[in-house]
């Protein structure tokens, strides 16, 4: 058998062994090839979090014949953070250019994103690249129903990430209305006792020349260096770089002031700094600032691939581009204006756009649709539970072995005495019944069901927007719009044709009204345009 060499460098020793103890997952021999992305959320977990994960992937590895071609491995890093700031994140995505794998497995779906959009936006780019996300845990196919089920799954992490999201910010609130520290990093200066701020008298220092030199006219640039040259290093144990002092000069904690949302406090932490040195700072950063960034985030185009010309039936591509009075816009265009300037259908904006289709979606959550939509998720997560794990063969196991005792018991009763093979019989049944919801334990361990009572719960969340619709545009949209056809109708008029997912949810027809004012949407439609 002949293994591949892959880089486990950002593993730990312990981690690198479940290779090393399962040595087949890198053979050649396996048909197909993956990689691995593990992600944990704060550095309030342990390394077992990921150590965890990697022992459920490689399991199903193995029972699915899979090679693995690379690991990549984001630790203490939320999935909220921003796709950019994901290092191996980053990497994975680049690299899915010119892999040798094809698939990117992940322990759960929120491993990945817990954001639609940042979700929609990545798996453009793995999809346009050949490559798709693939969950070990939640059982989902290629077919309908598994992308029905992966839609409800995906909503319902972000609907779980932002409810979690919200418990945490009410208890940082009041903490910070007590002038507690909230964790996460501590400033260069300062250590944390007692859940308050206290100035480091190792590390304070640092920060006070740093602040006076700067103000004295020094560069961050010599700063950084010379720090660096000295030896001293970051709060975080790395070495000095211009965005280090960009953070640190911006930081009020140095002039005492306490700030979380929409609290400020003074004097509620140690000073560090004086305030006419902190003016000086703030003096020299505004007059030093550079221009805006050019460079923007790209948008997620949330209908990419399911919207069409009416005029000349090519698809609509998510563009783009600036405006004649210099503002910013994203829209879709007709693929053959913008290729072949065959056709003259006019540019339609992403966002006014997006939501007609998502409001369009959510009134198509009746109670009928969610009972619908909740039953065939939850079947289908029950099948896939039954077809791909052991759990239902287990289970039946330790029901014949309940049906034997129970009988086994009738006959003592019935006999009025406890024969010695019978009373050892029972035993021997409740050990092995003993093993056998061990295993049953294990194996529920390494699965999410899926409940149609969760599924319920959750769109009727959605129904009453009781969830920010505009986090769930991404699953209405991937769940219910099969396709969206867009035409420039009379003057003042588009026509919108819609047709969904669902069999039984008729196709829509609808006119929309728009300004009659030449700039309809607020711009042109004369853009220079960068495509997405």
């Amino acid at each position: 058998m002949k293994n591949c060499t892959i880089d486990l460098s950002s593993l730990t020793p312990e981690e690198r062994r479940q290779f090393s103890e399962n040595p087949g997952v890198l053979s050649f021999d396996c048909p197909e090839a993956c990689c691995l992305y593990m992600r944990y959320s704060s550095d309030r977990q342990t390394e077992q979090s990921i150590e965890g994960q990697l022992r459920e992937l490689v399991a199903y590895c193995l029972q699915h014949d899979l090679r693995i071609a690379a690991v990549y491995v984001d630790r203490a890093v939320s999935a909220h953070t921003s796709m950019a700031k994901r290092a191996a994140f980053q990497k994975m995505l680049a690299d899915s250019k010119r892999s040798a794998w094809n698939t990117v497995l992940v322990w759960k779906l929120d491993r990945f994103a817990r954001n639609r959009q940042d979700s929609a936006a990545a798996r453009a780019i793995l999809i346009k690249n050949g490559c798709m996300v693939v969950s070990a845990t939640e059982n989902i196919t290629n077919s309908p129903e598994g992308r029905l089920l992966e839609s409800v799954l995906e909503g319902l992490n972000e609907y779980y990430s932002e409810d979690l999201k919200q418990k945490i910010k009410r208890g940082n609130r009041e903490s910070a209305l007590k002038g507690q520290a909230l964790g996460g990093s501590v400033p260069l200066g300062y250590k944390i006792e007692k859940k308050k701020w206290v100035i480091d008298p190792l590390t304070a220092p640092l920060v006070e020349e740093a602040f006076t030199r700067y103000a004295s006219g020094e560069t961050a640039a010599a700063i950084c260096s010379d720090f660096n040259a000295r030896g001293y290093r970051t709060s975080k144990g790395a070495e000095f770089n211009k965005s280090s002092f960009k953070n640190i000069f911006r930081n009020e904690k140095y002039i005492g002031v306490y700030k979380y949302t929409d609290i400020r406090q003074e004097n509620a932490v140690p000073r560090i700094v004086t305030d006419d040195v902190w003016n000086l700072v703030q003096s020299r950063l505004k007059d030093n600032a550079a221009a805006p960034a050019r460079g923007k985030a790209k948008a997620a185009y949330l209908l990419t691939g399911k919207i069409f010309c009416g005029k000349c039936g090519s698809p609509m591509t998510g563009e783009a581009g600036t405006g004649k009075g210099g503002g910013k816009y994203n829209y879709y265009t007709c693929a053959n204006r913008k290729r072949r300037h065959a056709c003259d259908k006019r540019p339609v904006p992403k966002d006014w756009l997006e939501d007609i289709v998502a409001r369009d979606a959510l009134e198509a959550l009746t109670d009928e649709i969610i009972d619908y939509v909740a039953t065939v998720a939850a079947q289908q997560s029950e099948d896939e539970i039954s077809q791909n794990t052991n759990i239902p063969a287990i289970q039946k196991a330790i029901a014949e072995i309940e049906r034997k005792i129970r009988n086994l018991t009738k006959a003592i009763e019935a006999a009025g005495t406890a024969p010695d093979a019978l009373v050892g019989r029972i035993a021997e049944l409740e050990s092995q019944k003993k093993g056998l919801q061990g295993q049953l334990k294990e194996a529920q361990r390494s699965v999410m069901p899926l409940t149609k009572e969760q599924v319920v719960f959750f769109l009727e969340s959605v129904r009453e927007q009781a969830v920010p619709l505009e986090s769930q545009k991404y699953m209405l949209i991937d769940m219910f719009i099969n396709s969206v056809t867009v035409y420039d109708d009379e003057p003042g008029y588009l026509t919108i044709k819609t047709a969904y997912n669902l069999t039984n949810l008729p196709g829509k027809t609808y006119r929309i009204p728009i300004s009659k004012d030449k700039t309809v949407f607020g711009f042109d439609g004369e853009c220079t345009t960068i495509t997405i």
